[in-house]
């Protein structure tokens, strides 16, 4: 059972438009499970796939769907980042996060995000998420019920000086980087990646580094494992 915060209108009538789905996660069996049953639903429409947080982007922008229902752990921009940008740029897109991964500080970084909703993967019913997707279709939130405590908790007691860290000094380009550099990518395939030039890639990695006081690629790649920035 989820949290609904809101009303939401349930009337499912002749007239009313079917909600467009963008589903984002690097899973196949995933997005093809999702897919069939979202389908099976007259007032939702499988939209797209994406398979990372950068096609989301692309197909966000070319598709303009009603939700994006996006995993948080994906290769080349992960879920957290894709979400900032898309709330950014797509506002008309609500983005419901979908994820296995349930630590508080992930949370909050999705809801600081933009993310209207969070559902979870290893416990969630079928009709939660239809339930889930409907409501943040009409700019309702919805949280899973087994984190919705830890959700409140996490506010509740942290101090904005300690959410205020970490990764969070870094620009959107910077965090961006940084995730490339952790899964391996050299500045040659970053800057390609980005449509940057070498030398910038060189001066943002020079700029994340001074920033987190780290010394080098290996320590960059710790703190993002750290940081969930990357599995």
């Amino acid at each position: 059972m989820g949290i609904l915060i809101g009303n939401i209108d349930c009337d499912q009538g002749e007239d009313h438009l079917a909600v467009r789905v963008l589903i984002v996660d690097d899973h196949k069996i995933m997005l093809d499970a999702i897919s069939a049953y979202l389908e099976r639903e007259p007032d939702i429409e499988v939209a797209g796939h994406a398979e990372n947080g950068r096609d989301a982007l692309r197909f966000t922008e070319e598709l303009l769907p009603d939700v994006v229902l996006m995993d948080l752990m994906m290769p080349e921009l992960n879920g957290i980042e894709a979400t900032r940008q898309i709330v950014s740029q797509f506002p008309e897109s609500k983005v419901l996060i979908f994820s296995g991964h349930v630590e508080k500080r992930l949370l909050v970084e999705a809801l600081k995000a933009g993310a209207k909703g969070f559902t979870m993967k290893s416990c969630v019913s079928g009709s939660e998420l239809i339930t889930a997707i409907r409501a943040v279709a009409a700019d309702e939130i919805f949280f899973s019920q087994p984190i919705t405590e830890a959700i409140l908790a996490e506010f509740m007691n942290q101090q904005e000086d300690d959410i205020l860290v970490g990764s969070s000094l870094l620009s959107p380009r910077e965090r961006e980087i940084l995730q490339l550099i952790a899964e391996g990518k050299n500045a040659k395939e970053i800057a390609f990646v980005l449509n940057l030039s070498f030398k910038t890639v060189n001066a943002h990695r020079q700029n994340i580094m001074k920033k987190l006081k780290l010394g080098g690629i290996a320590e960059l790649t710790r703190y993002a494992i750290h940081e969930g920035i990357i599995e």
